[in-house]
């Protein structure tokens, strides 16, 4: 079963070494590396060059940026039935891809597996939505995050598995392009499941002390695609029009407050504001 990693790239170079040292040393071997250079400076090209002969790598440089259509582009260039997108600030334990693929034939009904994110320790979580238990879920309570997520290309609609160019880093709505396309995905009949046992790395960056900017900048593609999908007139959205356009971001103010914490408070606010920010503007 091979496994087709599509990594969008701008910017970054020891960081992708990093996360090129963590492949070579998997102990699943049938996979391949897409990567989508969106560098004009040639930035890792002698990095790419130094594994070319060891990894079997696609290195493809590309005129566009934007996270989500690279991404997107890649998928029309991979080969195997597992495709997943890590990011080029990541790494892997080197058992990741050995275990997506026991756990998709363990679970012969599995469309999509989603790993944990920890922040480079072996207990600590870092981005995304992370549990200490390992379960099935719903477009109710979607876990992991786009960099974390393995989907099984004969399990899931073809027609749906798409990056909506929209959404992502250097894309109109700067994220969310994970959830948007996990929720349509679950909502075209996808199963999923999630399991903390097979661990992927990357710095926890969705935290107040590290400033407001990138919240609000993030923020902005949750609310764009709850109003996506609330223009589709799909009612399930309607949960997250509550959870995370009022009751969540409300109650972590209120806890801030509380905890005279001025510093989440405002990161807290921020998100709130991001969130009707995006929600307001989508489709204009």
């Amino acid at each position: 079963m091979k496994v087709s990693l599509v990594l969008a790239t701008l910017g970054r170079d020891w960081e992708l070494a990093d996360f090129l040292k963590s492949l070579m040393i998997q102990t699943y071997k049938d996979f391949e590396l897409i990567i989508i250079d969106q560098n004009k400076d040639g930035k890792i090209d002698d990095i790419v060059e130094s594994i070319d002969s060891y990894l079997d790598v696609k290195h493809v440089k590309v005129d566009f940026t934007g996270n989500a259509r690279a991404r997107d582009y890649g998928i029309g260039l991979a080969e195997g039935r597992i495709v997943a997108f890590p990011d080029d600030d990541c790494a892997y334990d080197k058992d990741v891809l050995k275990k997506v693929v026991t756990e998709f034939k363990r679970r012969p009904n599995l469309s999509i597996v989603v790993a944990g994110s920890y922040d480079f320790s072996s207990s600590r979580f870092s981005i995304g939505v992370n549990s200490h238990s390992a379960q099935y879920f719903s477009r109710f309570n979607m876990m992991g995050v786009e960099f974390t997520q393995f989907f099984d290309r004969k399990k899931i609609d073809g027609k749906q598995f798409y990056l909506d160019h929209d959404f992502g880093i250097g894309s109109k709505y700067s994220g969310a392009e994970g959830f948007e396309l996990l929720y349509r995905l679950l909502r075209a009949g996808s199963a999923a499941f999630y399991t903390p046992e097979i661990k992927i790395y990357h710095p926890d960056k969705d935290h107040y002390k590290l400033g407001t900017g990138r919240m609000l900048m993030y923020s902005t593609g949750v609310g764009a695609y709850i109003r996506k999908f609330a223009n589709q007139q799909d009612v399930f959205i309607l949960y997250y029009i509550v959870r995370k356009m009022f009751v969540a971001p409300i109650l972590k103010m209120m806890l801030a407050v509380v905890l005279l914490n001025p510093r989440k408070l405002a990161y807290s606010f921020y998100n709130l504001v991001g969130i009707w920010r995006g929600f307001l503007a989508y489709g204009r």
